[in-house]
């Protein structure tokens, strides 16, 4: 598997780490902040435990793509890297590296896609097409974490 630890999205949280982790541990707010993620149908007990999933849909209905992501790395609140299926759009990894700075938290967000149309891609490109995407899930994780340190 590649470094990614060059590519990907940064956004600095008005939050420290354990507020941000908070939100990237509930399984069931994924739509809430996750672009194209339409809802939860199921979150194991203890995500995000390593091998444990979520089953999700992503896409407007009625053409929802129905599928999961599991935890294949979690060090709270450092660390959490997830493996997402989309079938038949394929699979990626994504990264969430979690930094604490002077005025809360950087987050750094990498995609890669292991599998499906994207993959066959050059990192860079890959790199570029999903950027927007990514940043406005960041956008939104960035809110969300910011209401769960100001207490909800």
């Amino acid at each position: 598997m590649r470094d990614l630890s060059d590519i990907g999205v940064t956004a600095d949280v008005a939050a420290p780490p354990e507020a941000v982790f908070a939100v990237l541990a509930d399984g069931w707010n994924y739509p809430s902040w996750v672009v194209g993620a339409s809802r939860v149908r199921e979150a194991d007990e203890d995500w995000p435990a390593e091998g444990t999933r979520i089953h999700h849909s992503i896409g407007p209905w009625p053409l929802l793509i129905e599928d999961t992501t599991s935890v294949a790395v979690a060090r709270p609140p450092r660390l959490l890297v997830l493996d997402a299926r989309m079938w038949p759009l394929g699979r990626a990894r994504i990264r969430f590296e979690l930094t604490e700075g002077g005025k809360g938290t950087e987050v750094r967000m990498t995609e890669l896609a292991l599998g499906g149309p994207l993959s066959v891609l050059p990192v860079a490109v890959q790199t570029r097409l999903i950027a927007p995407r990514n940043r406005e899930s960041l956008d939104r994780l960035s809110r969300l974490a910011e209401a769960e340190a100001d207490g909800g």
